[in-house]
């Protein structure tokens, strides 16, 4: 059994996430503060839970070794060079699993990904108690990037060199032909405006399912607005504390009032705009649960797969060969960095053959090739 296990508590619909020694059944006091930290920052509650357990694989490890948090700080650079690359590779052979029951060994970008959030455990606890130590391995490293209008800024953020090579991420998509197979194996207008709006707009589907019909629609202008909010009866939420909006097409703000109308004595009797139009839950907000297992069904009647991520990577890759420049895709995903919108962008081959043959059209004599032969 670990050493370290993570917990859950939940309170008025907010999950709280901490961990806990198993011998003598504490709270282990630094880890979890710097969750309840992470908590006030209006994280989600999966995110919170990514992170604890990235926490506590990492206390098991130190366990194994009889390590504490100050004996890292006075190790040599090589010594803690040498630290957290072997907690990498023990991540790798998935040592963090006690019951070795697991499917499939974690990618490398998953353990850096594990690495990366016990480094920012560590910078809070530098910030917070005003530590002189710090992370010797963690180097200083400048990025420099230019905003839409060319204004360059250097961002100066801290890097560590012994990470797993990643094989690059390129998102799962779904294409406009399935989308329109998966609409016509549906089997009522909700899941149908539940697939477009997903679509048209680009919102995770904690934000969708967060919409409250009454205050989140324009009815006017045919727009939709993501607002924060941590008491949703069905615990949908927008990541990262954001307000955002999305402009729909006229036909899918037609079939959206068709929805509206037809369970018009199911939705007025509360708030959200979806919620469960048959059984025993009727009448109550829709929940992620029953999307994924709408979407399990659609699968099994059409052979095609189906995430609300996948049509969050098509509202990208829509949009982008929509001519959308790349900092207005970023924003309408709600993303806080720029890479993470480039890694939902597929490029083909024949995309990059076609933008070649267009370039070298309007430049053929870029290199006075004539006057070589």
């Amino acid at each position: 059994m670990a050493q370290y296990v993570v917990e859950m508590q939940e309170e008025k619909h907010e999950k709280f996430y901490f961990i806990r020694e198993t011998e003598s059944m504490d709270i282990v006091l630094l880890p979890s503060k710097y969750l309840m930290h992470k908590k006030r920052s209006h994280l989600s509650p999966n995110t919170l839970k990514e992170k604890a357990f990235a926490l506590s694989y990492y206390l098991n490890y130190m366990a194994q070794g009889e390590l504490q948090l100050e004996n890292v700080y006075g190790m040599t650079y090589s010594k803690q060079h040498e630290h957290f690359t072997d907690f990498l590779l023990w991540l790798k052979t998935g040592s963090q699993h006690t019951r070795k029951k697991y499917k499939k060994l974690p990618s490398n970008e998953t353990c850096n990904t594990y690495l990366k959030e016990v480094f920012q455990f560590y910078r809070f606890l530098e910030q917070e108690y005003s530590q002189a130590q710090s992370l010797k391995v963690l180097s200083d490293q400048q990025i420099v990037v230019r905003n839409s209008v060319g204004v360059r800024r250097i961002l100066n953020r801290k890097g560590f060199h012994g990470y797993l090579q990643e094989k690059g991420h390129q998102g799962k998509t779904i294409e406009q032909d399935e989308i329109l197979v998966l609409l016509q194996a549906c089997t009522n207008c909700r899941d149908q405006v539940l697939l477009l709006l997903l679509a048209e707009t680009g919102f995770r589907i904690g934000e969708l399912l967060g919409i409250r019909y009454q205050s989140d629609i324009d009815f006017g202008g045919h727009i939709l607005y993501v607002n924060f909010r941590e008491d949703n009866e069905n615990n949908a939420r927008a990541k990262n504390a954001e307000f955002r909006k999305a402009k729909i097409s006229d036909a899918t703000f037609d079939i959206l009032m068709f929805y509206i109308e037809e369970f018009k004595d199911l939705i007025f009797k509360q708030e959200y705009l979806f919620v469960n139009i048959a059984g025993d839950f009727a009448g109550q907000p829709f929940k992620i649960s029953g999307v994924y297992s709408m979407l399990k069904k659609l699968e099994e009647k059409t052979g095609i797969k189906a995430t609300p991520h996948m049509l969050r990577h098509y509202f990208a890759n829509a949009r982008r060969k929509g001519g959308w420049r790349l900092e207005l895709i970023s924003h309408a995903l709600g993303h806080r960095q720029i890479e993470t919108t480039i890694r939902y962008l597929n490029y083909t081959e024949d995309e990059l053959i076609e933008v070649s043959d267009e370039f070298y059209s309007r430049h053929q004599a870029l290199y006075n090739i004539q006057e070589l032969l």
